[in-house]
């Protein structure tokens, strides 16, 4: 699903509100996701999942095709674990075995 497309689900049920709006809350909301992570705090939205920063420790890696060491700086990756609530949602035959 595309951003735009989300925007205007977002529209159709709350229509008192402007693309712009929704637009300008959805960044808020990405920003404030970035700002914790960046803080070394999780992000938890209940029945959705967590995010949380992983740590890609530094190393010499190759290149494939010159065969050439290069040294990669240490990076971060984002992890999200699924909350039980989507899970559910989206696996709905492991409901009715439980």
């Amino acid at each position: 699903m595309l951003k735009s497309e989300i925007l205007q689900e977002i529209q159709k049920k709350h229509n008192n509100l402007s693309i712009n709006d929704i637009e300008f809350i959805l960044k808020i909301f990405t920003k404030k996701i970035v700002s914790s992570l960046n803080n070394g705090n999780n992000v938890e939205i209940r029945g959705f999942g967590t995010l949380s920063k992983k740590e890609n420790k530094e190393k010499l890696v190759r290149n494939p095709k010159t065969n050439e060491k290069i040294y990669k700086n240490k990076t971060y990756k984002l992890h999200f674990k699924i909350g039980k609530i989507l899970h559910n949602k989206i696996n709905p035959e492991l409901q009715s075995n439980e």
